[in-house]
């Protein structure tokens, strides 16, 4: 074997070694989000029902307001999923559907959806791999993971989203997005009805 081509196995190998060590971040400021212009991944996800929904087909089928919201369990949340549920009929006469997605487990959905009357659909990506994928994910601590574990239904999840807004077209390109790493800070009904309004 030639030195360059043991030079090259070498690179292979430490490149794999990287990406298979890679681990999500410890903090919501060290997330890498994928960035306007760029397609979402494939993502199998589950509905209330734990059948499983091929996300990029229901995208296909109409322009998408796609929200990642931390669970159930967090207050801040519930408030953006009734607000948006609130505002539901303008979003939807801009042309737009709503599809939100916790890592909660799917079990959790129902509750949700009860709560903040919700029209729109609800996804559970519990593995996490789809928030993984799209760089938003990061990983809670032990306080934040024993309190979701006594607020929800099954297995805790290992990875939050970072509270996310993506306009997406039918393609899955991302021609908008709201990200903010304080979960308290949601974008406004109205900036996000505004936005909707002139993005192309």
């Amino acid at each position: 074997m030639t030195k360059i081509k043991s030079i090259r196995l070498l690179v292979v190998f430490l490149l794999v070694c990287t990406i298979g060590n890679a681990q999500i971040p410890n903090s919501a400021e060290d997330i890498s989000p994928l960035l306007i212009g760029e397609k979402i991944p494939e993502a199998t996800l589950l509905d209330d029902n734990g059948k499983s929904i091929n996300l990029n087909e229901e995208i296909a089928k109409q322009k998408t307001v796609l929200v990642f919201y931390r669970g159930g369990w967090c207050p801040y949340c519930n408030m953006q999923l009734a607000s948006l549920a609130a505002t539901e009929k303008d979003i939807l006469d801009l042309g737009y559907q709503i599809i939100a997605v916790s890592p909660d487990n799917y079990k959790n959905l129902k509750p949700s959806v009860e709560k903040n009357k919700t029209g729109y659909k609800l996804y559970a990506d519990s593995d996490g791999s789809f928030i993984k994928n799209l760089g938003i994910g990061f990983t809670p601590n032990e306080r934040t993971s024993n309190y979701i574990a006594k607020k929800t239904i099954g297995k805790t999840t290992e990875v939050l989203p970072v509270p996310t807004v993506l306009v997406l077209n039918k393609k899955g390109e991302i021609l908008f997005e709201y990200i903010s790493p304080n979960y308290k800070q949601r974008i406004s009904p109205e900036l996000l009805l505004a936005v909707l309004e002139n993005v192309k």
